[in-house]
């Protein structure tokens, strides 16, 4: 089959005291269309670098990418991307934060079809009664509510997350956690996500590509993950396989701290 997006050979530097210090290195991955995949790896391996190039916000240095069959050369509304941070404009209400996307995607719709399909997703995020509301009135789980409802709002061909709930305290990075697997169940766009969290790759993903400890970062190895969807998070933890699952994922983590502490020795 064909993949529906395609990472080859994707390397990046940067200019440093020092010199040139390369992050990622001849990384190659393929999804299928509709599949979850997660990138997990140590703290500065060059998961959001990867993840950058795949938006079009930073160029490659040698490689590619491949989307539905089209290679991209810079950001656009076919990828829906959701930050760390909301990144939303204070000066602008929930919705229409939200329409800021949708008005350049649906040019030709008119203004009441716009600001239905922006409600809707923030309904289906749990937004509908803060349609008006500013970010500096809602949480900052609620503010990344928004970001998702935003992304999907696109009708993305691909959907990119960078580490959504890292800044979001446990409680709330579950509960949202299960609204993105709940909407995107619906939705099933294809989406990468860039994760230091094991237990949380396992919840969402179909598969889990492990990156090296960098410089020289590349694909260390694809864990398919088989709960069955759609998911629960006690049933997911109550599944044979997940513990095993889990130990895997954390060796190979703890070899590859334990193979940079040796090359820095």
């Amino acid at each position: 089959m064909t993949p529906y997006l395609e990472l080859f050979n994707l390397t990046k530097g940067f200019d440093t005291a020092n010199g040139r210090m390369v992050a990622v290195e001849g990384f190659d991955l393929r999804l299928m269309q509709g599949e979850f995949v997660s990138l997990l790896g140590h703290s500065g391996c060059g998961k959001s670098t990867v993840l950058a190039m795949v938006a079009g916000l930073t160029a490659c240095d040698e490689g590619g990418v491949i989307v539905d069959g089209r290679e991209i050369d810079g950001p656009g509304p076919d990828r829906g991307v959701v930050f760390q941070a909301p990144n939303l404009l204070p000066w602008l209400s929930a919705i229409d934060n939200v329409l800021l996307g949708v008005d350049r995607v649906y040019p030709h719709g008119s203004r009441a079809e716009r600001h239905d399909i922006a409600a809707y997703y923030l309904e289906r995020v749990g937004l509908g009664d803060s349609l008006l509301q500013r970010p500096r009135e809602l949480s900052l789980g609620q503010c990344q509510r928004v970001g998702i409802a935003r992304a999907f709002a696109l009708a993305p061909k691909l959907l990119l997350l960078d580490e959504p709930f890292g800044m979001l305290d446990s409680l709330t990075r579950m509960e949202l956690q299960e609204t993105l697997l709940e909407l995107w169940s619906q939705e099933r766009i294809t989406a990468l996500m860039v994760t230091h969290d094991v237990d949380e790759a396992l919840f969402v993903s179909d598969r889990i590509a492990l990156m090296t400890r960098g410089p020289r970062a590349h694909l260390g190895a694809l864990i398919d993950v088989e709960f069955p969807r759609p998911r629960e998070r006690v049933a997911v933890l109550d599944h044979c396989d997940y513990y095993p699952q889990r130990e895997r994922l954390l060796a190979f983590l703890e070899s590859e701290e334990r193979r940079s502490a040796k090359s820095a020795a």
